[in-house]
C-alpha cells in the first residue's frame, strides 16, 4: 500500500515527517499523471500545487476552516488528500468524481463554480460571517492564481477585504506566470518583478560581507545602505502595492518547499487579520512533457487548443483570411488565445490581437471602444464565460448599436467539465438583447460563411456560436426559405407533416430524425435557420403548410430559439402547434456530450419517438399505431 492510500483525510497529514511528505508528493504526482492521461483532465495546474495543497491541509483544519479554490481546476490534489484516492480513477467520467470541487462529493468541498476571480469574494463573505457569529477560531483560506487575479472582481474583493481588519482570511496567490497561457498585462509584469526580486536579500548579504571588510568606510557605508533597505526593497520588491492596500503581505515563498510554505501559512493564520501569502510555483512540475510544453504546460489533457478539424480551428483559419482583406477587424480574447483559435490571427497580425487576461467584462467594453473608433472587434470567448459580461453586451455594446462580433466557442453541451462549463445559457441570454443577431453554423463551411456575414454587420452586435470538438460532415442546402437553408423535404408520397427547424448542429440531428420518421409515413421538412435571432419571418408561411412545427436546439429551452419561433407564429396568427426541444433548464452534470444529450432526450431516437407521438395526436390511425408502439418501448428506427 502506498503512503497516499493511507491518507483518509487531512488529519492523517499532520503527523508525517518531511521525508514522508516528500514521498507523498511524488506519489501524488504519479497518480495525477497516470489518471489524467487516461481520463483527461487539468494536469499542469495540479502538478504545480502539490506541496502547496499539502501545506494547506497541514496548517488549517478543513472543513472547520474553509478552503476556497479559485476556478477549481487545481483541486485534484485536494480531492486526494480528503479521502477520494480510491475513486480518483473515475475522474470526469459519468457518475464519477467531477473535475472541480463538488459539495455532493465531500464536506471539504465548498465552491463548485469554476468561473475565475470569484474566490476572494466568497472568502470575504465567509470570513465576515464567522466574525459576526462570534467564531474567531475559524479561518477562511482562498487559493487564487495570478491569472485569476487579473479579473476585476478579484480587485473589488481585495478593496473590501483590506477594510475588514478583523477577518481571519488568508489569501494564497499561487503565482506560476500562467493562466491557460502565460499571464499577461500590467499585473502580470508586477508579479513577474516580485518573482525575480528575491535577489535583494542576496544583494544586501553581498554588501554586508564585502563592504564590512573595507577599512574605515566599510562599516558606515553598510549602515547607510542598511538604512536604505526599505527603499531598496520597494524598488526591487513591488509587493508594496498589496501593502499600500492595507493588506499584510508574506512572500514571495518557494511553493515547492513544503516546509517554507507551511511556516508562512502558520504565520498568516496566527496574524488574526487578512493576510496575502505570495507563493511561486511551477506549472506542470515533475512531468517533463508538461514542463517543456510552451503552449500551456499541459493545462489540460488532451490539449484544449484549436486542433485541426475542430470548430475552433475552422474559426481561427477564417479569421486569418478575414484579417487579410479587412484591416479594420481586430481580435480580443480573455486568456483563451490558443483554445479559441485566435493564435493564428495573433501570429499574422500581432498589433490587432488583444489578450486581456481573465477579464470578460473588460474585453466586451474595450471592444465597444474599438468599435466606436471605427474598427470591427471580434471577441472570442467560451460560451459559458459570456454570462459574466451580459451587462457590458447589453448596455455598452447593444445600447450604442456598435458592430461587435462575439464568437462563442464551446456552446451547448461541452462534456466532462460539468455544470459550470456547459454553454447552454447564451442562446437565451442573447435573445434578450435588442438589435442582436445570432448565427449558429451547422458545419465548417457555415462557420466561415456566417462569420463573414457577421463582420459585415455595421449597425449592431452579432454572435456566432458553435460547439466543442470535431466538426462533422458538410451538408448543402437543397433550397432556400427566406434566408434559411432547407436541408430536406418530405420523401416522395409523404405529405408535409412536420416542419423541423434545427439550430446549428441540431439541424444535422434533424436530418437523422427525418429519415427515421419517413420510415413510419411521416413527412418532414428540415430547415437550418442559420440565424436564430431575429427569427426569419418566412417560417410563418412555411408553418402554415405543415401540421406540426418542431424546434431543436443545443441550448436551454427557456427563452431560447424555440420560444422565439413560437412567439413569431403567435404574432402571425399561425395556429399550428409548436414543440420545442432543448436542454432542460437545470445544472447538467459531467459526462461525454453523447451521454448528456442522451439523458436530455436530444438524440435522434428520442426525438423521433416524441415527434411521432405528437404527430399521432393529429393523424389517422396508421401513424397513431406507430406512436403507440414507440411509447411501449419498440424502437423507432
Amino acid at each position: 500500500m502506498t503512503l497516499l492510500e493511507c491518507i483518509k483525510g487531512p488529519e492523517d497529514l499532520k503527523g508525517l515527517s518531511q521525508e514522508q511528505l516528500s514521498r507523498l508528493a511524488g506519489e501524488i504526482r504519479d497518480l495525477l499523471i497516470e489518471t489524467t492521461v487516461r481520463t483527461s483532465g487539468h494536469l499542469g495546474p495540479n502538478l504545480g500545487v502539490v506541496e502547496l495543497t499539502i501545506a494547506i491541509h497541514r496548517v488549517f483544519d478543513s472543513p472547520k476552516d474553509k478552503v476556497v479554490f479559485d476556478t477549481g481546476h487545481q483541486a485534484y490534489v485536494h480531492k486526494l488528500l480528503t479521502g477520494r484516492v480510491a475513486q480518483f480513477g473515475t475522474l470526469r467520467q459519468r457518475g464519477g468524481l467531477t473535475g472541480y470541487p463538488c459539495q455532493a462529493e465531500s464536506e471539504h468541498d465548498l465552491v463548485e463554480n469554476s468561473h475565475a476571480s470569484t474566490s476572494l469574494s466568497y472568502a470575504d463573505g465567509l470570513a465576515k460571517a464567522y466574525t459576526l457569529r462570534g467564531e474567531p477560531d475559524r479561518t477562511v483560506v482562498a487559493v487564487i492564481g495570478d491569472g485569476a487575479l487579473t479579473g476585476g472582481m478579484a480587485w473589488e474583493a481585495l478593496n473590501n477585504i483590506a477594510a475588514a481588519k478583523d477577518s481571519r482570511l488568508v489569501m494564497i496567490v499561487n503565482d506560476n506566470g500562467w493562466s491557460y497561457q502565460p499571464t499577461i498585462g500590467g499585473l502580470a509584469d508586477h508579479l513577474s518583478a516580485i518573482r525575480v526580486s528575491q535577489r535583494y536579500e542576496h544583494v544586501l548579504d553581498y554588501i554586508k560581507t564585502t563592504l564590512s571588510r573595507t577599512p574605515v568606510v566599510g562599516g558606515p557605508l553598510y549602515g547607510a545602505l542598511h538604512g536604505a533597505k526599505k527603499g531598496l526593497k520597494d524598488f526591487l520588491q513591488p509587493q508594496v502595492m498589496f501593502e499600500d492596500l492595507g493588506l499584510k503581505y508574506v512572500g514571495p515563498i518557494d511553493g515547492h518547499d513544503e516546509r517554507l510554505v507551511e511556516a508562512a501559512l502558520r504565520r498568516a493564520r496566527d496574524f488574526g487579520g487578512p493576510v496575502l501569502v505570495h507563493v511561486i510555483t511551477k506549472k506542470g512540475l515533475g512531468y517533463a512533457a508538461a514542463e517543456q510544453n510552451t503552449d500551456d504546460r499541459l493545462h489540460q489533457v488532451p490539449a484544449a487548443g484549436a486542433q485541426p478539424g475542430t470548430w475552433s480551428r475552422v474559426f481561427g483559419d477564417e479569421m486569418v483570411s478575414i484579417g487579410a482583406r479587412r484591416p479594420d477587424v481586430v481580435a480580443i480574447t480573455a486568456a483563451m488565445l490558443y483554445p479559441t483559435g485566435l493564435s493564428q490571427f495573433a501570429a499574422a497580425y500581432p498589433d490587432r490581437a488583444y489578450d486581456v487576461g481573465i477579464a470578460e467584462q473588460h474585453a466586451v467594453t474595450s471592444a465597444a471602444g474599438l468599435a466606436m473608433a471605427g474598427l470591427h472587434p471580434v471577441v472570442a470567448i467560451y460560451s459559458t464565460f459570456l454570462n459574466r459580461a451580459f451587462d457590458q453586451v447589453l448596455m455598452d455594446v447593444a445600447l450604442h448599436k456598435l458592430p461587435v462580433t462575439l464568437v462563442l466557442d464551446r456552446a451547448g453541451v461541452t462534456g466532462p467539465d460539468g455544470a459550470s462549463h456547459h454553454g447552454m445559457w447564451d442562446g437565451s441570454i442573447m435573445q434578450l438583447v435588442p438589435g442582436m443577431k445570432i448565427a449558429a453554423p451547422r458545419d465548417a463551411k457555415r462557420v466561415a460563411e456566417l462569420l463573414n456575414e457577421a463582420v459585415e454587420v455595421s449597425g449592431g452586435p452579432t454572435v456566432v456560436r458553435f460547439p466543442k470538438g470535431k466538426v462533422g460532415g458538410e451538408v448543402e442546402a437543397i433550397a432556400k426559405l427566406g434566408g434559411m437553408d432547407v436541408l430536406s423535404s418530405p420523401a416522395e408520397g409523404l405529405g408535409p407533416d412536420v416542419l423541423l427547424v434545427g439550430a446549428g448542429v441540431m439541424a444535422l440531428t434533424g436530418l437523422d430524425v427525418a429519415g427515421r420518421l419517413a420510415g413510419h409515413g411521416i413527412g418532414v421538412t428540415v430547415v437550418d435557420p442559420r440565424w436564430t435571432k431575429p427569427v426569419d419571418e418566412a417560417l410563418a408561411g412555411a408553418a402554415r403548410q405543415h401540421r406540426l412545427v418542431v424546434t431543436v436546439e443545443d441550448n436551454g429551452r427557456t427563452g431560447g430559439f424555440g420560444d422565439a419561433v413560437a412567439r413569431l407564429l403567435r404574432d402571425h396568427d399561425v395556429d399550428v402547434p409548436v414543440k420545442t426541444f432543448g436542454l432542460p433548464q437545470e445544472f447538467l452534470g459531467h459526462g461525454t456530450r453523447d451521454e448528456v444529450l442522451e439523458e436530455a432526450a436530444l438524440t435522434p431516437q428520442h426525438l423521433a419517438r416524441q415527434i411521432t407521438e405528437a404527430v399521432a395526436l393529429r393523424s389517422p390511425g396508421d401513424v397513431r399505431e406507430t406512436a403507440t408502439a414507440a411509447t411501449e418501448g419498440q424502437p423507432v428506427e
